[in-house]
C-alpha cells in the first residue's frame, strides 16, 4: 500500500500533509468530525537523519505545547538511519534518543502516541520512531528490523549461518514482522483492506487500557521474550525500596 492509498484509506480527504525531499513528513488530519490527529512520519524508505530527527521531534514538542493532546500518529515506511560521516559527528545517535524521548514524553502528557508501520523500518530510525510509541500497528507487507542478519554478524563476530539458525527459533535474533509480532513489539497487524477508520478508532478507544509495558508482557506471552517482564518487574521493586 502506498503512502497516499494508506492516507485515504484512513481519512478520506480529510487530512494535509507537508512530504518532505529528506523523506520526513507533517501533517494533520481528521479521523471523525471530533477527532483531529497529528501526523509526522518517515516516508519513501528515506533513512532518518539529523534534520530530521530534529524537525519530527520539533512537531512533537509543538504539539505537547499546544495542550490540545489530540493523538500523535506517526507512519513509517524507512530506511535505517543515515549513516553518513557528517550525521555521525554531529552525533546523530543523540538526536534520534531526543526524538524518542519527546515521543515518551507526549504519550505521558496524555497524547495518545500510535506508530503504523507500512513498509520499511530499521536500525536507530525504527527504534526512535515506532518502538517510542505506547502502540505500534503494522500492515502485513511492513518489514521491520532492528538489524539484519548481516549487520549482526559483524557485531557479534558469528557466521551469518550460525545466526540464521538461532533466528529460527529465537525471534528476537530475526527481522521481520512475525518475528517482531513474537516479541511483542507490534500491538496489532490490521487488514488493510478492511476498515481501517474503525480500526484507528478501536485502538485510540483502549490506548488508556496499554501499560507501558505492553510489550514486555507480549513477548512473555508469545514466547519471543520470555524474561524481559520479569527482570523489568524486579528491577521495578528493586528501585522502589527503601533501605
Amino acid at each position: 500500500m502506498s503512502l497516499d492509498e494508506l492516507l485515504r484509506a484512513l481519512f478520506g480527504h480529510s487530512f494535509t500533509v507537508d512530504e518532505r525531499a529528506d523523506g520526513v513528513l507533517l501533517g494533520e488530519a481528521r479521523l471523525a468530525p471530533a477527532q483531529a490527529l497529528t501526523l509526522i512520519g518517515v516516508v519513501n524508505a528515506m533513512p532518518l537523519g539529523v534534520e530530521g530527527a530534529l524537525t519530527l521531534a520539533h512537531r512533537i514538542l509543538a504539539a505537547v505545547r499546544s495542550g490540545q493532546r489530540q493523538p500523535i500518529l506517526v507512519l513509517i515506511d524507512s530506511g535505517s538511519q543515515r549513516m553518513s560521516r557528517r550525521d555521525e559527528l554531529l552525533g546523530l545517535n543523540e538526536y534520534l534518543a531526543h526524538l524518542a524521548k519527546c515521543l515518551m514524553l507526549a504519550d505521558r502528557c496524555g497524547f495518545p502516541t500510535i506508530s503504523l508501520l507500512y513498509g520499511g523500518g530499521a536500525a536507530g530510525a525504527f527504534v526512535a520512531t515506532a518502538l517510542a510509541t505506547r502502540a505500534l500497528v503494522a500492515l502485513p507487507g511492513a518489514n521491520p528490523a532492528v538489524m539484519d542478519l548481516p549487520s549482526i554478524s559483524r557485531v557479534t563476530k558469528l557466521a551469518l549461518q550460525v545466526l540464521q539458525r538461532i533466528g529460527a527459533s529465537t525471534p528476537v535474533f530475526a527481522p521481520g514482522l512475525t518475528n517482531m509480532q513474537l516479541t511483542g513489539a507490534i500491538t496489532e497487524v490490521w487488514d488493510p483492506h478492511a476498515d481501517l477508520p474503525g480500526e484507528l478508532s478501536a485502538l485510540l478507544r483502549r490506548m488508556s487500557e496499554l501499560p507501558e509495558d505492553a510489550r514486555d508482557r507480549a513477548g512473555e506471552q508469545y514466547g519471543g521474550r520470555k524474561l524481559s517482564a520479569r527482570v523489568a518487574e524486579a528491577v521495578r521493586q528493586q528501585a522502589g525500596r527503601r533501605d
